[in-house]
């Protein structure tokens, strides 16, 4: 789920997936749209020379990805082990469970509703499929059941939609937490600082940049917007709708309902930081809002 503005050294023009390296295979699911960008990534992993694979975020239930999906296993000769969710919109999982059934694999996830074993996924978890190395890292904010993994022999992590190639992510108030969400880009910082060639395989717009140039840049727009939010209101924006109509003035109009999930939690985090108040209902600037 995407709003402008462009992330740094994001690709030109339209992306389209593919091998991305000998690990790594990244099948285009054909949902493109505004909160999609070019559609969800579905990523196929494996150890080279090995015969197991993992899928990660199968998208959503079109019988033509799903196929796409099994047939880049077909063709590699793997099986899967497992399929992996980093989190539970159907724009990532929707085809989880039929796809599992047709690989004869579990779903393994954070949110139990998402599992169709009795494994889940939870932070610190070390998985190994035929070699390969996956580590789970919690980095809920966009949703609550939010993971990203790890994958240390290519000094890349999948981010879901916790951190996109273009644009930036919608906070999913309520279940999304903009207080998690910051956490969530510190964790990501902290793992780029540990190993700082790291790149992005994320959920939505093309893959290869460096995870630490655009955690910095998500850093630098989510204190920007919440400026933003306290300047609206002091501005005479006194509820959500007005924020959103003062904030995102220049956004697409199409875009303001996910828009409004960001404010809502953006509204949320000042409140309990104590940078704005609500009398009666209204928002305000408190005298630490300034």
């Amino acid at each position: 789920m995407s709003l402008p503005p462009v992330v740094p050294g994001a690709p030109e023009g339209r992306w389209h997936g593919g091998r991305l390296s000998e690990r790594v295979t990244c099948v285009l699911a054909p949902n493109p749209g505004p909160m999609t960008l070019d559609g969800t990534n579905t990523y196929v992993l494996s150890e080279p020379g090995s015969s197991q694979a993992v899928v990660v975020d199968p998208g959503p239930a079109d019988p033509a990805h799903l196929d796409a999906v099994a047939a880049t296993l077909a063709t590699s000769g793997r099986h899967a082990a497992m399929v992996l969710l980093t989190h539970g919109h159907a724009d990532h999982s929707a085809g989880a469970a039929d796809l599992a059934r047709r690989l004869r694999c579990p779903v393994r996830a954070a949110d139990p509703m998402h599992r169709t074993g009795p494994d889940g996924l939870a932070d610190a978890d070390r998985l190994v499929v035929g070699g390969l190395h996956v580590a789970v890292v919690a980095t809920p904010g966009h949703t609550g059941d939010s993971v990203s993994l790890v994958l240390p022999q290519e000094q890349s992590v999948l981010t879901g939609d916790t951190v996109l190639g273009r644009g930036t992510t919608v906070v999913a108030h309520p279940d999304g937490r903009l207080a998690d969400y910051l956490s969530s880009l510190d964790r990501l910082q902290r793992l780029a600082e540990r190993e700082p060639d790291m790149t992005l395989l994320p959920g939505h717009g093309p893959a290869g940049a460096s995870v630490s140039a655009v955690v910095a840049f998500y850093r630098a727009h989510r204190a920007a917007r919440l400026d933003q939010v306290v300047a609206a209101v002091a501005g005479g924006a006194t509820d959500v709708e007005a924020v959103v109509a003062t904030v995102y003035a220049e956004v697409d109009r199409t875009l303001w309902p996910a828009a409004r999930l960001s404010v809502q939690a953006q509204r949320d985090y000042l409140l309990q930081s104590g940078r704005l108040v609500s009398v009666d209902g209204t928002l305000q600037v408190s005298g630490r809002g300034a």
